[in-house]
């Protein structure tokens, strides 16, 4: 190869093709809750379920729309001489 590269073949078993997570991955893992300091078992990383219902009683709202204005451009901005030519 030239510049000193060198390319490496990476040999992927079909087991690993099929079922790219491994599935004992996903099983729930003991860890201290970063919220709380509580030690929990839960499948991913986070605050744990107590805490994620108290913070959605306290922060969480209902939907609501919003209304919007229409853009209106800055006056420092000119159309271009394509759009405006005739």
């Amino acid at each position: 190869m030239t510049g000193g590269r060198q390319r490496r073949r990476i040999h992927l078993d079909a087991a690993a093709l099929r079922d790219p997570v491994a599935m004992d991955a996903l099983d729930p893992q003991p860890f201290a809750c970063p919220r709380c300091a509580a030690q929990v078992t839960e499948t991913y990383f986070g605050p744990c379920s107590g805490c994620r219902s108290q913070l959605r009683a306290t922060l969480g709202g209902e939907q609501r729309d919003v209304a919007t204005s229409a853009y209106v451009p800055k006056m420092n901005v000119t159309p271009n001489a394509v759009a405006t030519k005739d």
